[in-house]
């Protein structure tokens, strides 16, 4: 049998440099060489691109990147003669943004390219990193890359199984995230939407002070009005501040915006600037408005709750990657209690139907909510250690569940009292466990101790007004000084974190996980049937022109 001759060719002819720009001459030359080499086909000659002048700066260096046309692999040509080394091709493919990369990547962030999360649209966001088909040495490469760069919407499991934390803030030692980590992001992406539980502790306290100043059962304190007046300010300066800052988020920063509110936990605080504001109109202080507030004020907060909630609970009943079996976790009250709130606010502006018709929706999810996380069902997550402190959200919805039927029809009746039994009951259950809130660092989450602890104060004042005892009006007065008192030690922790420490705002990690997992998906081949499973999934016809195509 003959030999097939050997390739004259010498063994760089398949290598064509991608990196090294020519002078005038020698492209001129080898523009003659190829020219003379290869026919003209129908008479037209391609047009050759030349390279931009500041692409020819960056080549100046010793490596050139050169691809094989026969097998795609990449090779690094070094100063020394026929010295080349090969690029990995296997490996975690967004380790190469601020670690080191060996896979395929959509294209080399620089340090401190942040541009993947800044606003625009997302059809410029998959342009502006989706490589050129003929850019790619494979078709399964480009596959892979327009994989990573369409990287949109991240599922839900996928943060539970990728993070850890008090609001899962944290990337697990085997992930990899998209940005680097051994710099400082830009502020307003280090901004969380979390912080909004600051609003919710300050501005709950001043509905506290506001209820010990004016409740019957509380007149033996003699608490002055004014303390309900510094809190409410306080409160409104720094909603303000948050509001703005988290505004500059939304414009700047709009792909980030979209990662937490696809967040499973942080998603069920974007109910939390409508309801601090509602808190901010429940509390504000007799020298600035009468009792009887304006109607419009309770469209103008209570409406956008709805319309979220619509959305929110929809996915919950629809089903999906996102039901609620899914997504469940203690910050799901979060999304509760804004029917309670507002049927509260809509008491007070006179607005009883549209109370009592939040109150009934409220409920109603909450004790689905509470059934499910009761449960605990095989499908949801297990949440780590570091999400305790959000367990005092069960506390926060049956109190608040007691205040506003008491706001709508006027007295503490039984029902008032079976919701505020139910939260007593749970915050015994939680004070007993301490250790149930130890053993992590302190972050924004632990302003999530605040909020229920007051609601339930408060629901303590009014059943001490129906109910007055000894007993009810002690633990009228045990529980508003453990909510102050804890709201008094965090707010100057957070001072401390915030300006002395500057630590309060580290790398929000949590935005940055990818879609999939990096490192498993190289590894995955695609499976290939084998002769027989392959013929017996084609159609008859096909199977038939296919063997006279064999034997032809």
């Amino acid at each position: 049998m003959d030999k097939t001759p050997p390739d004259p060719r010498p063994s760089n002819a398949h290598l064509i440099d991608i990196q090294e720009v020519l002078s005038e001459e020698d492209e001129g030359t080898t523009l003659n060489r190829t020219t003379a080499q290869k026919p003209e086909k129908r008479g037209r000659a391609r047009p050759v691109r030349h390279q931009e002048p500041a692409r020819r700066a960056g080549n100046r260096s010793s490596l050139s990147r050169q691809v094989s046309l026969e097998t795609g692999f990449s090779v690094l040509k070094g100063t020394q003669q026929n010295e080349r080394v090969a690029l990995s091709r296997s490996g975690r493919s967004l380790g190469g943004l601020g670690a080191k990369s060996s896979g395929a990547v959509v294209r080399e962030v620089k340090k401190g390219d942040f541009s993947m999360f800044k606003t625009k649209s997302s059809l410029t966001k998959q342009n502006s990193l989706m490589p050129m088909k003929k850019e790619c040495t494979n078709e399964v490469d480009y596959n892979q890359k327009i994989k990573v760069s369409a990287d949109d919407s991240v599922p839900a499991g996928r943060y539970f199984a990728a993070l850890r934390g008090p609001e899962l803030d944290q990337v697990k030692d085997y992930d990899d995230i998209l940005l680097p980590r051994d710099e400082t992001w830009p502020f307003l992406l280090r901004f969380p939407i979390g912080c909004f539980g600051i609003c919710l502790g300050l501005s709950s306290q001043s509905i506290l002070w506001k209820s010990l100043s004016i409740s019957p059962a509380m007149k033996f304190l003699k608490v002055t009005p004014f303390i309900n007046l510094v809190l409410w300010i306080l409160a409104l300066l720094i909603l303000v501040l948050v509001c703005t800052t988290y505004l500059l988020k939304c414009i700047f920063y709009f792909e980030a915006i979209k990662r937490e509110y696809f967040h499973p936990v942080r998603v069920n605080f974007f109910f939390a600037p409508w309801i601090v504001a509602m808190f901010m109109a429940i509390g504000v202080p007799p020298r600035i408005a009468p009792n009887t507030l304006h109607p419009a004020v309770f469209c103008v907060f209570a409406i956008p709750t709805f319309i979220l909630e619509l959305k929110i609970y929809g996915q919950w009943l629809s089903g999906g990657r996102r039901r609620l079996s899914m997504v469940a976790n203690p910050s799901s009250h979060l999304s509760v209690i804004g029917n309670f709130v507002g049927a509260i606010l809509g008491a007070r502006v006179g607005w009883k139907g549209p109370a009592k018709f939040l109150w009934a929706v409220g409920f109603a999810h909450y004790l689905v909510v509470f059934v499910t996380l009761y449960q605990r069902l095989p499908t949801s997550e297990t949440l780590p250690k570091e999400l305790h402190p959000v367990y005092c959200m069960f506390i926060a919805t049956p109190a608040a569940a007691s205040i506003a039927w008491e706001a709508i029809y006027g007295e503490f009746d039984g029902l008032s009292r079976t919701c505020f039994f139910i939260a007593l009951f749970l915050y015994i259950s939680l004070v007993v466990r301490p250790t149930f809130f130890t053993g992590f660092r302190f972050s924004m989450s632990w302003w999530s101790y605040t909020f229920p602890m007051t609601t339930a104060s408060i629901a303590t004042i009014k059943y001490a007004e129906q109910a007055p005892s000894i007993g009810s009006k002690g633990l009228a007065l045990s529980l508003p000084f453990m909510s102050s008192t804890m709201v008094a030690i965090l707010f100057v922790s957070t001072i401390l974190h915030g300006f002395v420490w500057q630590t309060l705002f580290p790398n929000d990690l949590a935005i940055a996980i990818a879609k999939r997992k990096q490192g498993k998906e190289h590894n995955k081949k695609p499976k290939k049937a084998n002769g027989i499973r392959r013929w017996t999934k084609q159609s008859p016809l096909s199977l038939v022109s296919a063997m006279t195509k064999n034997n032809s």
